[in-house]
């Protein structure tokens, strides 16, 4: 069965190195039959969480805001795996990807007990330096969180102009991580 897959592009430069590795990995996976939806986040209309608690009404639209996270939901629905890709910004995810990241708690909200969908999921990075301890944590200790299952993830460092990881090992890893994820039966 095809695997549904849903990448979170969070980088502003949508040519860049983050989109290198997500092009790789799209083309691994696609080549395996999966399904791959992209949102290039920073090219959307999405606001922050407001921490209202008003979510969880509606499947179809379940954050009470009304933005381009509508786009997003029902894919994300039904995604067997999601992709967080991101340059590190400040040991972190960047704000782009954050941000459309905690509104999808308006999904959890939908469950009475406030469980989210159970989901497969990889990490796409890239940076200029090569300090990902942090944000690896933050991921790890993400996905025990939701319950999801973390199928491998791909670091790329001393990357940060648009081209730069263009002979790096790293893009090799994502296409084979795709192919991988996309072959393996959830």
């Amino acid at each position: 069965m095809s695997k549904k897959i849903l990448i979170l592009n969070g980088s502003p430069r949508a040519k860049g190195n983050t989109s290198a590795l997500i092009q790789e990995f799209t083309k691994g996976a696609e080549e395996v039959g999966c399904t791959v939806t992209t949102f290039q986040l920073d090219k959307m209309n999405i606001h922050g969480c407001k921490g209202c608690f008003g979510g969880g009404k509606n499947i179809e639209h379940p954050c009470v805001q009304r933005d381009d996270m509508d786009k997003i939901y029902p894919v994300y629905r039904e995604a067997d795996i999601v992709v967080l890709a991101t340059p590190l910004y400040y040991w972190h995810f960047s704000g782009q990807l954050r941000t459309a990241f905690d509104r999808l708690f308006a999904v959890a909200e939908c469950d009475p007990n406030y469980r989210n969908p159970k989901k497969e999921s990889v990490l796409l990075m890239a940076a200029e330096g090569y300090g990902f301890d942090d944000a690896l944590q933050y991921y790890q200790n993400l996905m025990k969180h939701l319950g999801w299952t973390e199928l491998g993830h791909v670091l790329a460092g001393g990357v940060m102009k648009v081209g730069d990881i263009k002979e790096h090992k790293e893009l090799k890893q994502a296409y084979e991580l795709g192919k991988k994820v996309g072959g393996n039966s959830l």
